[in-house]
């Protein structure tokens, strides 16, 4: 299914949900304007941008996952919860603040170890896993595009 500005955008993995709240709780989300929105990396190196049209549905961003994956990245999974467009638990996010997850992603090789070494070191994994399942289910239902050829003018 694609509309008239963009394809669709991939699921992203479920580690995406985690850095997302990390990266609300850690103060790394900025909004610049209306729909433009900076997103610091959890080690402070990158910097990503986001836009969202005012319909939430139409979204770009240009962290890896995005670009040359295809999904939903952290950036826009993170801009998307601070417009109320998919869950935020801030307890939640709290137990996620501070995680270096480039580090983790790069030690483990597979965002599944990620997780659940992750799960392993929050003070309550059954809140935070359950969480993220429930963020994963709105991401299901819903369908986010791409907005198509603004990364160039934008970024």
């Amino acid at each position: 299914m694609k509309s008239s500005s963009g394809s669709a955008w991939k699921l992203p993995p479920r580690i995406k949900v985690y850095e997302a709240l990390g990266s609300i709780a850690g103060g790394r989300v900025r909004q610049v304007s209306e729909s433009d929105y900076s997103v610091v990396s959890s080690d402070g190196t990158r910097q990503y941008h986001v836009v969202v049209r005012p319909d939430n549905l139409h979204i770009e961003s240009d962290d890896n996952g995005s670009k040359y994956r295809g999904y939903l990245g952290y950036p826009a999974i993170a801009v998307l919860m601070l417009r109320g467009v998919l869950p935020y638990d801030p307890e939640v996010a709290e137990e996620l603040r501070g995680i270096h997850w480039r580090q983790l992603n790069e030690r483990f090789g597979r965002y599944d170890l990620t997780e659940k070494w992750v799960l392993e070191h929050v003070g309550n994994p059954n809140s935070v896993k359950t969480f993220v399942d429930k963020v994963m289910e709105v991401l299901r239902s819903k369908r986010f595009y791409r907005i198509g050829g603004v990364q160039q003018t934008l970024f």
